[in-house]
């Protein structure tokens, strides 16, 4: 249900989190984008959990810094081939060869073109193809 670059919808209530056995765990993965359901907050590796109604909460953001280096080979092996691509193209030649790299520009050139991001923020939302001339 996360919506990439928007505020997550929220999906669970405090009164179905109370209706949950008690000692069930909750781990919210949209917690970056405010988490969906109703009793979360952001927590920290620190100290990552905490107990609403005998439920334990796990809300931690960047959950993949924990294992900060097996997750940036990740991040990289999946996006390199954007960055080359910008690299050799530019934005703008990039983002035009490729549909996959288009859908990854969420602001550009001052103009807010991604329709999610911009309603999150309650800013104006100019196209993409619109913003790249």
């Amino acid at each position: 249900m996360l919506v990439p670059g928007a505020v997550a919808p929220r999906l669970v209530d405090r009164a179905l989190v109370s209706k949950m056995e008690k000692g069930s765990v909750i781990v919210d993965v949209a917690i970056d984008q405010g988490g969906c359901i109703e009793t979360v907050r952001p927590t920290s590796h620190d100290n990552p959990t905490y107990e609403v109604d005998g439920v334990i909460h796990y809300c931690v953001p960047n959950m993949p810094g924990a294992v900060a280096h097996t997750s940036t080979f990740a991040l990289t092996n999946t996006t390199i081939r954007y960055a080359i691509a910008i690299a050799k193209y530019g934005v703008v030649e990039a983002a035009k060869r490729d549909p996959v790299l288009a859908l990854g520009i969420n602001c550009f050139d001052g103009a807010c073109t991604y329709d999610a991001v911009a309603q999150a923020h309650g800013l104006e939302y100019t196209p993409l193809a619109t913003a790249l001339g």
